[in-house]
């Protein structure tokens, strides 16, 4: 049985996954199909870093040597052709922690922030529990798939915007920016100078063929105007041992960063995700490669599904991510009746998509980075649910 198809029983291990089901589904039969974490283990040598390292049985303050850093420079150069320093590293415990800190570093309460929605839910709450203000540049979804308005983009930076918080490659839509539109985003973020936070989190999770560009790597003026937030912890299923870092160019914005993270005391990680980040971007690759051929085979799984079996359903056209964005538009079910029914009836568990915003009130997202058996019994549970209907 491959890396891929073992079944791992993750009940009673503390996951939000499958113990917090009651909490959140009002149920604890329901199929969790919805955080971002997946169904399957760790690198071996991750596993085994950690196995070693816990055998040594002291976990002292730990510091960040160039045996971490060393990896991630290499892993950026080699996966998103972007050379980056050292001295440009900064570390926190996540990318979300990594977005307040650079919120509170930039900008001032009753500021600006523009968001791309519908999108990750934390960018609301980073920005809100901060009394700053969110301003909305809704994606298009036309034919199954989602674009960038950007006259109206550039209307939203006209009316005073401080940062723009950049979610690349999106989720929830699975959108992987092209280029072009990349350098479009950022030359009007120069033209009103509006600083990016760019959340990269999901960067390696593209599918085989498709290419994620750092917004940063652009040029050196874009570079100097961007944070790139990024992590092993969605690319590796390492979420819980909470390591993340920031790539920051500019000198002053470095260390008014660095000032704030300490400021918070979360300007160390610790000694397990340390060790996991350095065994991740060591010797990870061969296993990320094979984990990106299963996501694009779900994927076109859940489709051929949802084609065969019932026209009720759609899955959003994307490039990239384990999560599928589902179009439940033809059930004609308001959002709430539309997450009831997916819960207590299809007995599986996912994200509505009005939490993303309003914008995704007809949708529902789906994680698939989980084994073949499990996919399965969920999209037959959707769709038997839906054709009984």
């Amino acid at each position: 049985m491959g890396i891929f198809e073992e079944v791992h029983d993750r009940k009673n291990t503390r996951s939000v996954k499958w113990d917090m089901r009651k909490a959140v589904f009002q149920s604890d039969d329901v199929l969790p199909m919805w955080v971002a974490d997946m169904d399957f283990q760790a690198p071996k040598a991750v596993n085994d870093a950690l196995i070693e390292r816990a055998k040594h049985g002291i976990y002292g303050y730990t510091t960040i040597d160039d045996d971490v850093t060393t990896p991630i420079i290499n892993w950026i150069s080699k996966r998103h052709h972007w050379d980056i320093r050292k001295e440009w590293l900064s570390f926190s415990p996540g990318v979300v922690t990594s977005l307040h800190m650079a919120v509170q570093a930039f900008t001032e309460p009753g500021d600006n922030i523009l968001i791309q929605t519908p999108v990750y839910t934390p960018f609301y709450s980073v920005i809100e529990s901060h009394d700053r203000k969110v301003i909305k540049n809704p994606l298009r979804h036309e034919d199954r798939y989602y674009q960038i308005d950007f006259n109206d983009f550039e209307a939203k930076l006209e009316q005073g915007v401080s940062a723009f918080i950049l979610c690349s490659p999106h989720n929830p839509v699975g959108r992987v920016w092209t280029k072009e539109e990349l350098e479009e985003m950022a030359r009007l973020c120069l033209k009103h100078n509006v600083l990016i936070l760019s959340d990269e989190i999901h960067a390696d999770l593209i599918y085989p063929g498709e290419r994620h560009i750092p917004i940063a790597s652009l040029s050196d003026e874009i570079a100097e105007q961007t944070i790139t937030c990024m992590a092993p912890s969605k690319t590796f299923n390492l979420a819980g041992l909470q390591a993340s870092y920031l790539i920051t160019t500019d000198k002053q914005k470095k260390e008014a960063l660095d000032d704030q993270l300490k400021k918070q005391g979360l300007n160390m990680i610790n000694t397990m995700g340390n060790t996991a980040m350095e065994a991740a971007y060591r010797y990870g690759e061969e296993w990320l490669d094979e984990f990106r051929e299963i996501i694009q085979s779900h994927k076109a799984y859940v489709i051929e599904q949802f084609e065969k079996r019932t026209d009720a359903l759609e899955v959003t056209r994307s490039e990239g991510t384990y999560l599928l964005w589902i179009d439940c538009s033809r059930l004609q079910l308001d959002s709430q009746t539309l997450k009831q029914f997916m819960n207590e009836t299809a007995k599986v568990g996912l994200n509505a998509g009005v939490d993303y915003g309003e914008e995704g009130q007809l949708f529902m997202r789906m994680n698939v980075a989980c084994p073949r058996e499990t996919l399965e019994q969920g999209v037959s549970r959707i769709i038997e649910a839906v054709n009984s209907r």
